[in-house]
């Protein structure tokens, strides 16, 4: 179900209820938290069976119509995507390597029997969206827009098999410094009763039933004083998978990086493939496999892993102070943050930002 080639021509119909600039400085000047405000617009494109992608808009941000019957409500046919725009220091706007978002999208989107739509069609919905509403992006230090593309399954049929008609849409939300006193380790919950996803189902996809089903963990994780949970492999329950919504990541003593190589219930992070690279760019070893939760155990105890961290979209880079499971603790929340790992994450940051040069190309400018 892949789009037609050709451009989409965007209507734009400005709100009748945008926030006056005084209204919006003043949620931008306070504290924007994640996820808690969006912007006056939104994106939407429809697209069926017979024409396609088409329908393109810029439309005041506000509720969608859905028939009852809409397939996403039944059948969790649902697929999303977390990207951000930076404001540089000269005022330009510019998102992080969209490409590898809109590739994922379409990865995600054959395995959910979505329509695919077109890496570039991908980027140019960011690109309207900012044409609109850029005096949302904000300009405080380490702020950003997080923009949350999505698409769901819209047609009216209690049939189970792939809809014909589906709806792609960007909200966009100003977000604030992920750490606002600064980056903090966190302490992480070994999940021991739960997988995240099974061998053969859909872990690399990024849709909403694998965060559903993440989320009684994730309180279990709050119960016991931890941030985030750990997920292991679903087939011998020994294995690093991910966090509930990061990519996880070891430094040993000698410098080597480690993360659990792609499964195929592992989401191919952004950010971790980025890491990966800056990583290898500084000469340092990278090794992509299967590591066990005892080698993260062990190796922090012994002091042969000296730093662990994860990565998102959101965060950027978390330092893990801590592990914690049934009858076990390993690791000190307030140690500092790794060497390492703060290196990587200002590296990245300051790429992000314009603050350093982007000898990977990886910048798009929006604005």
């Amino acid at each position: 179900m892949t789009a037609a080639a050709s451009p989409l021509e965007y209507q734009v119909r400005l709100s009748d209820h945008a926030r006056t600039p005084a209204e919006r400085d003043a949620i931008l000047a306070g504290d924007l938290g994640f996820g808690r405000y969006f912007t006056d617009h939104m994106v939407a494109i429809q697209w069926d069976q017979a024409r396609g992608w088409h329908d393109a808009q810029v439309r005041a941000y506000g509720p969608l119509s859905l028939d009852p019957a809409a397939a996403v409500l039944h059948y969790g046919q649902e697929i999303f995507e977390g990207i951000k725009a930076y404001r540089h220091a000269d005022g330009s706007i510019w998102t992080f390597r969209p490409d590898a978002n809109g590739e994922r999208l379409q990865r995600s989107a054959a395995r959910l029997a979505l329509p695919q739509l077109p890496v570039a069609a991908f980027t140019e919905s960011l690109r309207q969206l900012v044409a609109v509403d850029h005096a949302w992006v904000p300009s405080a230090p380490e702020s950003s827009l997080y923009f949350r593309p999505f698409m769901i399954a819209t047609e009216a049929f209690l049939g189970v098999r792939p809809a014909q008609a589906a709806g792609y849409y960007v909200i966009a939300s100003p977000a604030g410094a992920y750490f606002a006193k600064g980056v903090a380790p966190v302490s992480i919950w070994l999940s021991e009763d739960y997988a995240r996803a099974a061998k053969g189902g859909t872990g690399a996809a990024k849709c909403g039933g694998n965060y559903a089903a993440s989320l009684l963990p994730q309180q279990e994780a709050y119960a016991q004083g931890c941030s985030q949970v750990l997920f292991l492999d679903p087939v011998e329950g020994r294995y690093l998978e991910e966090l509930g919504g990061m990519n996880v990541f070891l430094v040993r003593r000698d410098g080597r990086i480690v993360t659990p190589e792609l499964s195929g219930s592992i989401l191919e992070g952004i950010t971790r493939a980025s890491i990966l690279q800056l990583a290898r760019d500084r000469g340092l070893v990278v090794e992509e496999r299967k590591v066990s939760i005892d080698e993260w155990k062990e190796g922090v105890a012994s002091g042969e892993i000296s730093e662990v961290f994860a990565c998102g979209t959101a965060a950027v880079v978390t330092p893990i102070g801590a592990l914690k499971g049934r009858g076990f603790a390993v690791g000190d929340i307030d140690a500092p943050a790794g060497e390492v790992t703060m290196a990587i994450r200002k590296e990245l940051t300051d790429i992000q930002y314009g603050r350093i040069p982007d000898r990977h190309g990886w910048l798009v400018r929006l604005r």
